[in-house]
């Protein structure tokens, strides 16, 4: 770590009297501070999907009303038993419990009235329906899987077969069916293996479906491994861990690249046409499922695409049905949006199955976890137009991100976004380049706050090994970046197409995670010798910024500036129509935004000085104050300083004797390592 050392003196006939200043700079590394947990969701092939589960004629189906609360039956393999203690409980207690009843609030289907007993597996690919059941050729597999998980025999149903010519059809001798599953609408198989795909990236859970209903093609049956190695029971990751889970049973229920082609409309009809051989939609070699129609997903290009030093063609798919169109064109307030766009990077677990990151950025379907993870209306919109499912809207969750910023933002580039709203010439100039950013880290570090104010964040613009692509080269100039270096220049998000914006980060030390940045956890509580603008991480704590003065703390011999400063978090609360900040245990009230309030607070035998700026009361109180039946009063004047709480450092006569010769040495060598 290197300090700075400077030394003020005040000189006088016999004696000398100083401080020292250090400046620190290296307490809490930030490097590799972003992460970025991406969702591998590995599509299961046409041939390990079991189609034509038969529960009840379609026809009768059809006629019922999509209003029965979704209901889910979770299965454990024994290797969930075999978890850690701690982790199983997390898991069964917690985590698999609270993901299960937010879908079974948030979706709702037509209600399943007889048993489900699920297919079994045959030997070959190659099957004959007759009279509403699935044939095998010959035989069946002794075992029936569901990812990693054996399907218990009491939940199939007998085996029935042909011969290769599909006559002398009937069940298999000595095959029995199991009593079944009443009461459920899907069957949810969980295991908790340590499998290879465990070891890619930072894969937490993977999930698929496995099995579909002959009525709809509902997906009736699904799997979710754990990987234990990443199961992580540290309460600050307990968000992320409740979001990846809710997340893979969505890919389960509806939300995949292998269930697009079968998606129906709101009449139960397909949405995709089928072929009179299979009944099934025409397959896709190349990405290896089944392919959908025009009416479910469409191409789109946008021929203009703006670039550094230019424009190119880009090609783009959107989930075009209906719902999803109204509910995206009402969030970004764009009347021309074609749909919303869907994932164009990644591995096959990743494209296609997800919302576009550059668009969607923190919407909990996008293919990477990297903040304050949210299921919006679209998200719900998009399990409606499935034709299996009707959505309960009050579960959604607001998405700030793109919210009422138009067709430019929704449908242009980053590139062109932040060049039009930095642009000399243009109308909006001084505008902010929001949600984007074009500050790279650097010395002294200085934090921003998320738009939430949930979390302290950094623009996540960084330098890259290599150029970009040039369709993810987003920059003309940068500050302090060199002219011509800009293509290596980009968001640390690949997904988002290199985009850079403001992100919750971690705090780490010899690449080991100190503390986050989100302020809801008192766990991220900096240490007390650290603490040096007295921040207070907690459930009722939210992200202020601070004003351009690096923060300081002095006793009467002593001085030093921390090197990174910009905000911090801190609780609060709305009384009296008021935003009201509380440092140390002080209070101090926000009278209009804008407002600085000086902090000069005695703790820990140091006296910390810096500034708060508040933000718009609606920003942070409108809720809660409406929820007490009170609204943020209009800006007023504020008081003086002296109103506030006001610590001072009363040092007295600090004088004393120093040798001229070591001082002159102190100063010579300035920089201590």
């Amino acid at each position: 770590m290197a300090v700075r050392v400077r030394l003020k003196m005040q000189c006088s006939a016999v004696a000398l009297s100083f401080v020292v200043f250090v400046i620190v700079c290296g307490v809490d590394v930030v490097n590799g501070m972003f992460e970025h947990r991406h969702c591998s969701h590995q599509h299961p092939r046409p041939d390990e999907v079991i189609h034509g589960v038969h529960i009840e004629p379609a026809h009768e189906v059809k006629k019922r009303s999509v209003n029965q609360p979704l209901r889910i039956l979770l299965w454990y393999d024994e290797s969930v038993y075999r978890l850690k203690t701690e982790k199983f409980e997390l898991i069964n207690k917690t985590i698999l419990p609270e993901a299960v009843h937010f879908w079974q609030s948030a979706l709702m289907v037509r209600e399943t009235k007889n048993t489900i007993r699920l297919n079994r597996k045959c030997e070959t690919n190659q099957v004959f329906v007759k009279n509403q059941h699935t044939y095998c050729i010959d035989t069946c597999r002794e075992t029936t899987m569901c990812g990693e998980v054996i399907v218990p025999e009491e939940h199939l149903d007998v085996c029935r077969t042909c011969n290769a010519t599909g006559h002398e059809c009937d069940e298999a001798k000595g095959s029995q069916a199991g009593p079944g599953i009443d009461g459920a609408d899907f069957v949810f198989y969980v295991s908790a293996v340590q499998t290879e795909r465990c070891h890619k990236g930072l894969t937490v859970a993977y999930a698929a479906h496995c099995q579909q209903e002959a009525a709809l093609d509902r997906p009736i049956a699904g799997h979710a491994n754990l990987c234990p190695e990443s199961i992580s029971t540290k309460p600050q990751e307990l968000e992320t861990l409740l979001s990846t889970v809710k997340h893979e049973i969505l890919h389960a229920l509806g939300f995949s690249v292998s269930l697009y082609a079968f998606y129906r409309d709101e009449n139960g009809e397909p949405r995709t046409p089928r072929r009179s051989d299979t009944g099934k939609p025409a397959l896709n070699e190349k990405l290896q499922t089944h392919q959908w129609s025009n009416d479910t997903i469409m191409t789109i290009i946008r021929r203009n695409w703006q670039v550094r030093d230019g424009a190119i063609e880009r090609t783009m798919q959107m989930i075009v049905t209906p719902r999803v169109q109204e509910e995206v064109r009402a969030h970004f307030g764009c009347d021309t949006l074609e749909g919303a766009e869907l994932e164009d990077q990644g591995e096959d677990g990743t494209a296609l199955t997800h919302w576009e990151k550059r668009v969607f950025e923190n919407e909990a379907m996008t293919g990477t976890h990297t903040q304050n993870p949210v299921y919006s209306r679209i998200t719900l919109a998009l399990m409606e137009d499935t034709g299996w499912y009707s959505a309960n809207y009050s579960m959604a969750q607001e998405l700030g991100w793109g919210r009422n910023l138009k067709c430019d933002f929704a449908m242009k580039s980053c590139k062109e976004w932040i060049s039009s709203k930095s642009s000399r010439l243009s109308d909006e100039k001084g505008k902010k380049i929001h949600p984007f950013c074009n500050k790279v880290k650097q010395d002294p570090l200085q934090t921003e706050c998320t738009d939430d104010r949930s979390s302290v964040a950094l623009c996540n613009l960084v330098e890259h090994s290599q150029p970009l692509p040039k369709k993810y080269q987003n920059f003309d100039s940068i500050p302090h970046v060199p002219p011509g270096k800009e293509r290596y220049y980009g968001g640390s998000v690949s997904l988002a197409d290199y985009c850079p914006y403001i992100q919750e980060f971690t705090w780490r030390a010899r690449n080991i995670v100190v503390r986050g940045s989100h302020c809801l956890y008192e766990e991220n509580n900096p240490h007390p010798e650290k603490n040096f603008a007295l921040e207070k991480y907690g459930t009722h704590s939210r992200c202020f910024d601070h004003t351009n003065q690096m923060w300081e703390e002095r006793t009467c011999k002593h001085a030093r500036q921390w090197q990174h400063w910009g905000s911090g978090c801190y609780q609060y609360k709305c009384e009296a129509g008021r935003l009201h900040i509380m440092v140390a245990n002080y209070t101090y009230t926000c009278y209009h935004a804008g407002q600085e309030i000086a902090i000069r607070i005695m703790q820990n035998e140091w006296l910390h000085k810096g500034a708060l700026i508040c933000p718009p009361c609606k920003d942070i109180c409108q809720a809660e104050l409406k929820a007490q039946g009170q609204f943020c009063k209009v800006g007023d004047e504020h008081p003086p300083a002296t109103y506030y709480h006001r610590d001072n450092l009363d040092c007295g006569s600090a004088g004393f004797i120093i040798n001229l010769s070591l001082l002159m040495a102190m100063v010579v060598l300035p920089v201590v390592r």
